[in-house]
């Protein structure tokens, strides 16, 4: 793939942020014949983005809504296109578990959504559930959905290998390269300039840069409901074996200490969790303070641990992260009223990634097509007016 300098001045697509979405969007329009130039403020995978952080889980019976149940099918057979393609480990069938409360609005919906679309899921009360996985301590009354076909992502590794694919297509990307500013010349085209006073224009356009997506396109007229959330996560020591993976699946957990996710020791890596809901709001250009900077950032997370895994040790290691979160927690997927040509995708609210592979799918096909094989419209922006 090339970088900068870039001598070539106009593309087919320029795409703004070439994070998890940007990224894939690159390889699949490359892989359609379009003339793609990636734009991005880093040298992705880097650790600036919502992709920060090794791992995520991929479900497919989706406690979010059983409206995503198609779209992570679809990224699910991408990833693992993928995997063939780049002869790299990008996905790991450790089964996904979620536990909570029978009444659980969260459980219901994976429960639905599994029997909706024919997802193999099992449902265990509390007993049965310590007994297959011995890590767990859950109370009376509480009940874990197993769903055997989920897992866990390699994030970084997953741009690293779309990057490589669209690399041998002839993508060219700019690292390091912060766009400052877009420009619609009506419906016929796009331009953006860069911190480098760097001008580049396209045909089309897709703005995905995370954070800086509501301030780029609201001189185009348009606000984006977004806001920038400080997240933590951390590693801690396993006993032996206990989370090891064929012993111990990723899991999401809806308690009275709040919603957290975790992941199995993988590659030795330790136990890693973080706590889903609440995060502290930060502005746009702030850094973000680093682990342990606020008293919650390891009690919470220790908290959740002597409840429901104590059998984890000390911490090894934590990372703060950002979410870009939306009113409702759902994405926006759609494109600029007053330039149609320009295409957004943001507000991935901390559930976004497993999705990455087909919403790139998506893009290119609604850039090439004028309309994506996915229904994509529960992502309008006009839910929000």
């Amino acid at each position: 793939m090339q970088k900068t300098n870039v001598s070539n001045r106009h593309f087919d697509t320029i795409i703004v942020g070439a994070g998890s979405m940007g990224m894939a969007a690159g390889y699949y329009l490359s892989r359609l014949g379009n003339k793609v130039l990636l734009l991005d403020a880093g040298d992705p995978p880097h650790d600036q983005g919502a992709h920060h952080g090794s791992t995520r889980l991929i479900r497919h019976a989706y406690g979010e809504g059983a409206a995503y149940v198609p779209l992570a099918l679809r990224a699910q057979q991408l990833w693992e296109d993928l995997e063939r393609q780049t002869q790299t480990t990008l996905f790991a069938r450790t089964g996904v578990v979620n536990i909570g409360m029978p009444d659980d609005p969260f459980l219901r919906e994976v429960q639905l959504s599994a029997a909706r679309h024919g997802i193999p899921l099992e449902t265990l009360d509390a007993a049965q559930t310590c007994k297959r996985w011995p890590a767990w301590r859950l109370a009376a009354g509480q009940i874990a959905n197993f769903e055997p076909g989920a897992g866990v992502l390699y994030c970084e590794r997953g741009i690293a290998a779309y990057r490589q694919l669209a690399a041998a297509l002839g993508a060219t990307l700019g690292t390091n390269a912060r766009v400052t500013r877009i420009e619609c010349h009506g419906r016929e085209s796009a331009s953006v300039w860069t911190d480098k006073n760097e001008k580049f224009s396209a045909r089309d356009l897709i703005v995905c840069a995370g954070k800086s997506t509501r301030d780029l396109l609201a001189p185009l007229g348009l606000d984006v409901p977004v806001t920038r959330v400080r997240k933590t996560f951390a590693w801690f020591e396993p006993a032996a074996g206990l989370f090891a993976p064929e012993r111990f699946p990723g899991f999401f957990v809806a308690s009275e200490v709040g919603g957290y996710y975790g992941f199995p020791d993988l590659d030795g890596s330790g136990l890693k969790l973080g706590r889903h809901d609440l995060g502290e709001p930060v502005p746009v250009n702030a850094p973000l303070a680093p682990f342990g900077a606020e008293p919650a950032d390891l009690g919470d997370l220790r908290a959740f641990l002597q409840r429901y895994l104590p059998g984890a040790g000390e911490l090894r290691m934590g990372r703060a992260c950002e979410y870009d979160m939306t009113p409702d927690t759902h994405f926006i997927i759609d494109r600029v009223p007053a330039c149609p040509n320009v295409h957004l995708a943001t507000g991935f609210s901390g559930h976004g990634f497993k999705f990455a592979s087909a919403i790139g799918e998506a893009l290119a096909e609604r850039i090439t097509q004028g309309e994506s094989r996915i229904d994509l419209a529960m992502f309008a922006r006009r839910r929000f007016a």
